[in-house]
């Protein structure tokens, strides 16, 4: 490919722009800052604070134990150091370092001295981090100041952006240098819209803090467990090592192949709050894409295409499941509904080589969210049933078929673990199923509202849907009755859809009845909540506006003005985040460049395990971090030691009829071997522990457990990485022969 050089002027200047930026970055890296706490920032319940901001501590208003704790932080592993200012009376009190519950470090405070440091490894990345003040409750105590002071970084946010920045700058300097294949006007211009939109889409989070949202502390726990899992030797990851206490959490119950970006990025240190950002971003990004490459595939003209990015990306639901229900899994689900939607007009109306937009349509989603993939399977059922007829007559069932095998191939690695777990794992799933369904319905009234987060159970279509809809009947109602296209059939199947999706969402639907019979109650029970239907119903209403404006003669005129209007409504959606206190994990909300250190390590935001997926029966209560013996006095542990899924105990019985149980969930999958590398059977002890049956000959034995590879999941995983391969080398070969194709003259 043919290059022209820049003007050594203008390279000089790029050079230097770079250099500044790169630097101005650098000089706002608080990796290396400490963090500090002022006596009186600390949690406390007794106590007083003097003038200078410490915690004054007495045996008058104190008692003896913890009085006072930090908040609880994701730490990467490496040397802190901890720094405590002081002054002591008595001896006995302590400085405490916990993680998870579990007291790691302690160090005693020396009342002759006035300042303490403690210097401490973290073998592992820690999950719940907290130092805690122990109080002799003698004498006086006066908290003044703890810091902790990072050996090397808390985190790598800063040279995560510095390398983003210089990879960007780099292409930015190929590309000015390039010859031949270059954007059109009309490319870059596209391209910057679909960017722009995805950064606005983003900036409620630029703030560096993260919306503690419904359900996020479950996500981050994911995120945070699959970065474990990898390190772990887990490809793909199905059990969540460090999880509930380090008893292991069953992960491939919930799709997370997208995650594993944000996991790459935790093993590079980059914090917690950014990798999940990171996340979000690239959602918002892929949703505009998405948008862009269906409705361009089904319509030309730009401005619908345009216009298609925007209502997508920024349509109120979308916002809902990031900032208010921090659903990570409907926002990922959300990227696919619009290549779903094309495929299907391809595969039976449409294009029939683009059957492949249903099969990525339905991965992606299957990929992200189970519930959104049976939502989207069950209307390509409906869909293709409808028009069956036509399917039959041109043989597009070849296409669906394709695009159902693809599917099927592609996924096989994750289905194959999903079903055996789900069937055969004796998991906890009662919690999945919510009996209120009814309960959660949507008063119409707010359906045409922008989102507000001081209502957590806000839910909305927005003004611009709904003016998707108005063109959507002007358009197929009152322009097109006598003779319809193809594309208009499918533009009023999917304003039908809509609109029922719209009504099973509000209270008008008979929820309440319909739970009298079974099949009813079970359906909706594992939906569990009817605005997940939001979803379908925007992008059913974005395609039916965005097309319709581009079709509809009546509209021609003012097709401008239209598109103006929906845009600047879909906008007071970004202008009506609010910053408001109660869904930030910090008390201060002063509007300033970067929150500390709280607001990336998800301190006051934590991880959370739920109980579904859980073995049966094992709640927080019934969870140890010890090895548990059934008589300890014919069994004797001398130790024991888990890193990741592998764990090794060693004991001594002097009695038959006696067992060890090593706080590990039994999960399906895991082995036990002896010091001799025989087989030992694993048994399901109290609180799902893994359980193993003693030697009681007197010496001393070792156990070694680990996760190990199902074969039956090893088959899946080759299947779907054979298919991926295949299609990955049969767009090679296109991309070559279409490179090496010499049109003849006069093509």
């Amino acid at each position: 490919m043919e290059t022209r050089e820049l003007s050594w002027k203008s390279k000089v200047v790029y050079i230097v722009t770079v250099c500044l930026i790169t630097l101005l970055i650098w000089l706002g890296n608080e990796g290396r800052s400490p963090l500090v706490y002022k006596g009186s920032e600390m949690q406390h319940s007794v106590g007083v604070i003097d003038s200078e901001y410490a915690l004054v501590l007495r045996d008058a208003v104190a008692r003896n134990g913890t009085v006072a704790n930090t908040l609880q932080y994701v730490m990467n592993r490496g040397s802190y150091t901890a720094k405590l200012r002081y002054r002591a009376e008595e001896g006995d009190s302590a400085l405490e370092l916990w993680e998870q519950g579990r007291k790691i470090a302690g160090w005693t405070i020396d009342p002759s001295e006035k300042e303490m440091a403690a210097e401490f490894t973290l073998s592992k990345d820690a999950k719940q981090l907290q130092f805690k003040i122990n109080y002799s409750g003698k004498g006086e105590l006066v908290v003044q100041e703890l810091q902790l002071v990072p050996h090397t970084l808390f985190y790598t946010d800063t040279y995560f952006f510095m390398a983003l920045f210089l990879l960007g700058s780099l292409a930015v300097w190929w590309y000015l240098q390039k010859e031949g294949r270059r954007l059109t006007k009309e490319q870059i211009v596209d391209y910057s819209v679909i960017l722009g939109v995805a950064l606005l889409a983003t900036t409620p989070m630029m703030q560096t803090y993260l919306y503690n949202g419904d359900d996020l502390c479950y996500h981050l726990a994911r995120l945070e467990g699959l970065k474990d899992g990898i390190l772990d030797g887990q490809i793909p990851v199905n059990i969540l090592p460090d999880g509930l206490r380090g008893n292991g959490y069953m992960n491939a119950m919930y799709p997370y192949l997208f995650l594993y970006i944000g996991a790459f990025l935790r093993i590079c240190r980059v914090s917690l709050a950014l990798s999940y950002k990171v996340l979000i971003f690239l959602a918002n990004l892929s949703s505009g894409i998405s948008a862009y490459v269906a409705v361009k595939s089904m319509c030309r003209s730009r401005r619908s295409v345009i216009l298609a990015v925007v209502l997508y990306t920024l349509m109120p639901y979308r916002f809902t499941n990031i900032f208010s229900r921090g659903d990570l899994g409907e926002t990922l689900a959300l990227i696919f509904w619009p290549l779903a939607i094309a495929g299907l007009y391809h595969v039976i109306f449409g294009e029939r080589k683009r059957w492949y937009y249903l099969a990525i349509g339905v991965s992606g989603m299957l990929q992200s969210h189970i519930l959104s993939a049976v939502f989207v399977v069950t209307f390509s059922a409906v869909t293709a049933l409808v028009w069956c007829v036509r399917i039959v007559k041109e043989k597009r069932y070849v296409e669906i078929g394709k695009a159902a095998a693809m599917t099927l191939l592609l996924n096989l690695w994750y289905l194959v673990p999903f079903l055996v777990f789900y069937f055969k794992g004796e998991l906890s799933t009662e919690v999945l199923r919510w009996s209120g369904y009814f309960e959660q319905s949507i008063n119409p009234s707010n359906l045409t509202h922008s989102i507000s987060l001081y209502n957590k159970q806000y839910f909305s279509l927005g003004l611009a849907l709904f003016g998707c809809v108005g063109i959507g009947v002007m358009r197929l109602l009152c322009e097109s009755r006598e003779k319809r296209s193809d594309m208009d059939n499918y533009m009023l199947y999917l304003l039908a859809s809509g609109c029922v999706f719209t009504y099973m969402i509000t209270g008008y639907f008979p929820n309440r009845a319909l739970l009298a019979n079974d099949l009813f109650e079970n359906i909706v029970t594992m939906i569990q909540f009817p605005w997940r239907f939001l979803g379908p119903a925007s992008a059913c209403f974005m395609f039916v506006g965005v097309i319709g404006l581009a079709k509809s003669e009546l509209l021609r005129p003012y097709r401008n003005h239209i598109f103006t209007l929906l845009v600047g409504l879909n906008l007071l959606v970004i202008l009506s985040v609010p910053t408001d206190n109660s869904h930030m994990p910090y008390d201060d909300v002063e509007a300033v460049a970067s929150k500390g250190h709280e607001s990336k390590m998800a301190a006051n935001i934590g991880l959370f395990y739920p109980h579904e997926w859980r073995l049966n029966g094992v709640s927080d209560d019934r969870l140890v971090t010890d090895v548990i013996v059934s008589d300890p006095y014919g069994v004797t542990v001398h130790n024991y030691e888990k890193k990741g899924t592998k764990a090794a105990v060693a004991y001594t019985a002097v009695e038959d009829d006696c067992y060890i149980e090593l706080p590990i969930q039994n999960y399906l999958g895991y082995r036990a071997y002896d010091e001799n590398k025989r087989r030992l059977e694993i048994t399901r002890g109290e609180g799902g522990r893994i359980r193993i049956t003693a030697i009681g000959d007197g010496v001393r034995h070792t156990v070694y457990v680990r996760y190990g590879r199902v074969p039956l999941f090893m088959a899946a995983n080759l299947v779907s990485a054979l298919t991926a391969a295949a299609i990955g080398w049969w767009l090679w070969r296109r991309h070559r022969n279409r490179q090496q194709y010499v049109p003849a003259a006069g093509e």
